[in-house]
C-alpha cells in the first residue's frame, strides 16, 4: 500500500457570491490553504468572454499571493448539456468545455471539471419547449433515455480528448446528481472506453452518499481518479438540502483515507462547500480548513 499524498484546496463556489477573485484567493490563502479551483460562469471575471490577456492577470496575483490555481469548474453544464435533445445546446456544452481547457491552459490549471450531461435532474424544475430552436440556453430538466446519453456523453468526451492533450489539461468527468453513470463500475467502463491520458475522473466525495460508499469508488476506479471534491452528506436529508459542513455528515472519512491510501493517490482534494452561513459567512472557510486538516492528518 502506497500512502497518499493530497494537497488542501478549495473551490470557488465555497466563497460569497460578491467575492472577487482576488479575495477568493487572499481569503483561501489565510485560512491555509495550498490551491484553488476556480469557477467559470457566463459572465463576471472567469467567463466564457475572458481574453488571454485577463487570465494571465489572474495567474500572476495567484503567484504574488502564493495560492496555486490546480482546476477550473463551471456550473454552465446544467445550462449547456452535452446529452441535451437540442444539437445546439450539445454544441454550445462542447465550446464551453472548449473555455474552460483553454483558460485552465493559461492559469496553469491541469484539469478542468466536466459534467458529462444528464439522464434527469430532479432539482431543475424549470422547463422548456423540447425542441425549441431558438433558446439560447435549455434551464429544465430533460430527461434522455440512458443509453442515449451514454452514447452522445462520450462521444463528445472522446472527440475533445485530442483538444485537451494540445492545452496539456486533462477533461475530469465528475459524478453528480444526475441519475447519470450511477455505480462505478460503469463509470470505468465508461473512461476506459474512451481509453485517453487526458480524460479521468473528479470524484466528488459528498455526492456519492445519496446512493453509494465513495471508499468503494476509490478503490474501483483508482488511478482514473485525477482530483477530488471534499463535501459531507447526511443521508436521512434526502434532497440536496443534505450537504452539510465537513465531518458532519454521513462520509466516513477514516475508511475514504484508507482507500486514498490503498490506491496511493497523489493530487488535489478541492473542498466545495456552500456558503450557506447566515451571519459571518467566511468562517466557513477556516472552519473547511481545520477539518481538511483532520481529515488529511495534519492535526
Amino acid at each position: 500500500m502506497s500512502k497518499s499524498k493530497i494537497y488542501k484546496g478549495i473551490n470557488g463556489w465555497s466563497f460569497p457570491d460578491n467575492f472577487t477573485i482576488e479575495q477568493s484567493m487572499v481569503l483561501a490563502k489565510e485560512a491555509n490553504f495550498e490551491g484553488i479551483e476556480l469557477t467559470l460562469s457566463k459572465d463576471g471575471e472567469l467567463s466564457l468572454a475572458t481574453t488571454e490577456k485577463e487570465a494571465l492577470k489572474i495567474k500572476e496575483r495567484s503567484k504574488e499571493i502564493g495560492i496555486d490555481i490546480n482546476s477550473v469548474a463551471t456550473g454552465l453544464f446544467w445550462q449547456f448539456s452535452l446529452t441535451s435533445e437540442l444539437a445546439h445546446i450539445r454544441e454550445k456544452a462542447v465550446g464551453v468545455i472548449k473555455k474552460e481547457i483553454e483558460l485552465a491552459a493559461l492559469l496553469g490549471a491541469d484539469g478542468v471539471l466536466v459534467c458529462p450531461g444528464a439522464v434527469g435532474v430532479d432539482f431543475r424544475v424549470d422547463q422548456v419547449v423540447p425542441d425549441a430552436k431558438n433558446i439560447e440556453y435549455y434551464t429544465g430538466s430533460e430527461v434522455i433515455s440512458y443509453e442515449v446519453a451514454y452514447e452522445r456523453a462520450q462521444n463528445a468526451i472522446a472527440d475533445l480528448a485530442p483538444f485537451a492533450k494540445e492545452h496539456n489539461v486533462a477533461i475530469l468527468v465528475e459524478n453528480i446528481w444526475n441519475k447519470f453513470l450511477l455505480s462505478p463500475l460503469e463509470f470505468r467502463t465508461f473512461l476506459d472506453e474512451i481509453n485517453s491520458p487526458y480524460v479521468g475522473m473528479l470524484l466528488d466525495v459528498g455526492n456519492i452518499i445519496s446512493f453509494g460508499y465513495p471508499e468503494q469508488w476509490i478503490r474501483i476506479l483508482g488511478d482514473r481518479i485525477k482530483k477530488l471534491h471534499f463535501k459531507d452528506y447526511r443521508r436521512a436529508v434526502g434532497t440536496i438540502e443534505g450537504f452539510v459542513d465537513l465531518l458532519a455528515g454521513d462520509v466516513n472519512w477514516p475508511e475514504v483515507m484508507n482507500a486514498l491510501d490503498d490506491i496511493g493517490y497523489e493530487g488535489w482534494a478541492n473542498a466545495e462547500m456552500t456558503p450557506n452561513y447566515q451571519h459571518y459567512t467566511t468562517q466557513i472557510i477556516y472552519n473547511t480548513s481545520l477539518a481538511m486538516d483532520k481529515i488529511l492528518k495534519r492535526s
